[in-house]
């Protein structure tokens, strides 16, 4: 099954396929997105994920953190409050949790 998303500009339009469909037939999709069509992947009818081609990426683009990037990636995206520990909160996690497995 595959269906034309509304959400795309006028010059193009996205090919959507469901999951079985898109595991059938992914080197297909891949030449697709390789010739610059962009393919959604959709479970039951709802978007989940797309191929696109790797060059619309560049290599100093967000994704790239290879290198010494990593250190400017993780100040540029700092952890959210609510999930940031110290290393005594984290040392003190790990003892409750092996002191459970006893």
């Amino acid at each position: 099954m595959l269906a034309c998303t509304d959400k795309m500009s006028s010059r193009e339009a996205a090919m959507q396929v469901n999951i079985l469909e898109a595991k059938n037939r992914f080197s297909e999709l891949v030449k697709s997105a390789q010739a610059g069509e962009e393919v959604i992947i959709a479970n039951r009818g709802v978007p989940m994920a797309r191929l696109v081609p790797a060059g619309a990426f560049s290599a100093t683009s967000e994704l790239s953190v290879s290198g010494g990037n990593i250190v400017a990636w993780l100040k540029a995206h700092p952890l959210p409050a609510h999930v940031r520990r110290g290393h005594d909160e984290i040392e003190a996690a790990l003892h409750e949790e092996r002191a459970a497995w006893d």
